[in-house]
């Protein structure tokens, strides 16, 4: 299976319902699960607000299993397909990510240490010059992107 050719049809059916890909994972075990994560587009709500719905999802999932057996782009046994959100506690995945969420209290791990850290739990205050920049205590500082091992954003209640 090609997941880039997956991700374009998942990317053409999001596009045409205002939402966009977040992630996508083919895990094979006992099953072969391929699990598409979709988003809303920050411009554009959705008749049940901002986020993600349960009928956007459905919508998605419809659609883009009809346009995968069409164009075959799942080859060998029956596989699960699930649409879902990316949650609350969502991953931090790319640059603009880290825009989009400035403000946001997230959690992220580092390849290397940085200023004698490998992990930090800090408020986001955005992105520049290939470096996300964390709102400390002591201070703001910038973390290279490349370093970033993991990050999520953090529930707050």
């Amino acid at each position: 299976m090609e997941l880039e050719k997956v991700r374009e049809a998942a990317e053409r059916v999001a596009r045409s319902l205002g939402l966009e890909i977040f992630d996508i994972e083919w895990k094979i075990g006992k099953q072969r699960l391929l699990r598409v994560y979709i988003d809303r587009l920050p411009d554009s709500p959705g008749p049940d607000g901002p986020g993600v719905s349960h009928m956007d999802c459905q919508r998605v999932s419809e659609q883009l299993s009809v346009l995968m057996d069409v164009e075959e782009l799942v080859p060998g046994p029956s596989y699960i397909l699930e649409v879902s959100s990316p949650g609350l506690d969502r991953k931090l995945i790319k640059p603009a990510d880290y825009e989009r969420f400035a403000g946001r209290l997230a959690k992220i791990w580092l390849h290397e240490p940085f200023e004698d850290k490998s992990y930090f739990e800090a408020r986001l205050a955005g992105y520049a010059d290939g470096a996300v920049k964390l709102m400390l205590p002591t201070g703001e500082i910038a973390v290279p992107f490349a370093g970033i091992k993991k990050a999520n954003l953090v529930v707050e209640i």
